[in-house]
């Protein structure tokens, strides 16, 4: 029979190295207080990297540089995953993601509809903000990721560039989807989704 630190250790290890989780994904294994000790005990061996009070990954590693900085979205998904949350990034990180920004912000913000909350990781602040239902309607779609980058940039901003930029990073499915979700979007993106088809 294995024991709770060989099932643990199988969880990880089965997972790509970049693997975001936090403690309890393993309450289903063994109490929190064992669990929190194997964690323990595998960040001092070097197994994993504690990245916040609560949070771990498996971590990437470079040949030069060691440790790569664990990815934004990943450890916004392991803390929806932890409350069961559903998260849309927003703002200039949905803009960075989609191509139409080179800025890559300091902070990452994340629509939900669990409470706000912000976790720091090193120079990186990780904020879940709280918003209406119907802006989490498109969570998860190309097109939740669509309505708030354009968002982001602004109504008066959205020019031939933005546009042609979005036309080349999206799928003709991603564009049916688009058209499919246009009734959550404000009216002045929904002519826009129309431009991109």
């Amino acid at each position: 029979m294995q024991t709770i630190v060989d099932r643990i250790k199988k969880i990880i290890y089965s997972q790509k190295r970049g693997f975001v989780f936090t403690k309890y994904r393993f309450f289903d294994i063994g109490n929190p207080k064992t669990v929190a000790k194997v964690l323990e005990r595998m960040v001092e061996s070097g197994e994993i990297r504690r990245i916040a009070r609560g949070i771990y990954d498996y971590p990437q590693k470079h040949p030069e540089f060691g440790d790569i900085p664990a990815d934004p979205n990943k450890i916004a998904d392991a803390l929806a995953e932890k409350d069961n949350l559903k998260i849309q990034p927003s703002g200039a990180y949905a803009a960075n993601l989609l191509g139409l920004s080179d800025q890559v912000p300091a902070k990452f913000v994340f629509l939900t509809d669990g409470h706000s909350r912000n976790v720091q990781i090193g120079k990186w602040s990780i904020k879940l903000k709280k918003t209406t239902p119907k802006n989490m309607a498109t969570s998860g779609r190309i097109s939740g990721l669509v309505i708030q980058a354009l968002r982001y940039i602004g109504q008066d901003n959205v020019d031939d560039v933005v546009v042609s930029k979005l036309k080349r990073k999206l799928s003709d499915g991603d564009k049916k989807q688009l058209i499919k979700d246009s009734r959550y979007a404000p009216v002045w993106i929904g002519e826009i989704f129309k431009r991109l088809i």
